[in-house]
């Protein structure tokens, strides 16, 4: 059996498998929609998955812009996005 982690991505509660990234999990949670808001409105997602693109910043436990795609699911983790 494989263990998995609970967080809260915008107030909604996704178990996920442990080791996960955060980047994952909020497209997990909302396919296609990303967690940035460009200037114009458009949905960005991330592009570069090693934290330079930058378009995977959340607020993670009240600490805005940390890149999704460096940081693990870890269990009651409180993720937002730019939603």
């Amino acid at each position: 059996m494989t263990a998995t982690v609970t967080v809260s991505i915008d107030g909604r509660l996704l178990a996920v498998v442990a080791g996960t990234l955060v980047a994952a999990a909020v497209e997990i949670a909302r396919p296609g929609h990303g967690a940035r808001v460009a200037p114009g409105g458009a949905r960005r997602q991330p592009l570069c998955g090693m934290g330079v693109c930058g378009e995977c910043r959340v607020t993670i436990a009240g600490r805005p812009q940390r890149l999704g795609c460096q940081v693990v699911c870890m269990p009651g983790m409180e993720i937002l996005t730019d939603a």
